[in-house]
């Protein structure tokens, strides 16, 4: 017996209606099997989790622009083999504090746009600041014997980033929404 009827007394139907078992030990005919009910007809989906090109593109353009700013930190503040990772810990916090305000600003001040939030937040920010780098640099100072740098560097960063980011998004809430005029 094949299909929805066969499902219908036990086990399990893939795509093409082939019916297994879902205990493999017992038959799907056998009375201790679970039955199962046959799968409902499948909706059709929206494309809407698809990626744009459009939108791809600004996130591009914002991340060239955003690694192109931290490489320039990166450079104005080198770090000693065995130092405090300052170039890091500046770019890090700075972008926490510009992302808390930035999304504050998009999201509860200015019109939506489909393609700003992506270029700046995705994009600028995301390329700005650096996860895979704090851990790093992180992991590298404790694995060095620079225990106390590192444990300041990953709490500090973490703590000091959640506390700019607050901050960000109090600064952008204290700012004046913009009001448009009905015409």
């Amino acid at each position: 017996m094949r299909g929805p009827d066969r499902a219908r007394e036990g086990g399990a139907m893939d795509d093409d209606h082939t019916v297994f078992p879902i205990d493999p030990d017992l038959a799907p005919s056998d009375p201790a099997e679970p039955t199962v009910t046959p799968p409902r007809p499948r909706r059709a989906r929206r494309r809407s989790g698809r990626a744009q090109p459009d939108v791809l593109a600004v996130i591009a353009l914002g991340g060239m622009l955003g690694a192109s700013a931290r490489y320039g930190i990166a450079q104005w503040l080198p770090t000693a083999h065995d130092g405090f990772p300052w170039a890091t810990f500046w770019t890090n916090l700075s972008g926490s504090f510009l992302l808390g305000l930035l999304l504050v600003l998009l999201l509860e001040r200015f019109p939506p746009t489909r393609l700003v939030r992506p270029f700046l937040a995705t994009g600028i920010l995301g390329a700005f600041t650096t996860m895979s780098t704090y851990e790093v640099e992180t992991a590298l100072l404790i694995k060095n014997g620079h225990a106390a740098t590192g444990l300041l560097y990953g709490l500090g960063s973490l703590i000091a980033g959640l506390a700019l980011a607050y901050a960000g998004i109090l600064a952008g809430r204290l700012t004046p929404a913009r009001h448009t005029e009905a015409r």
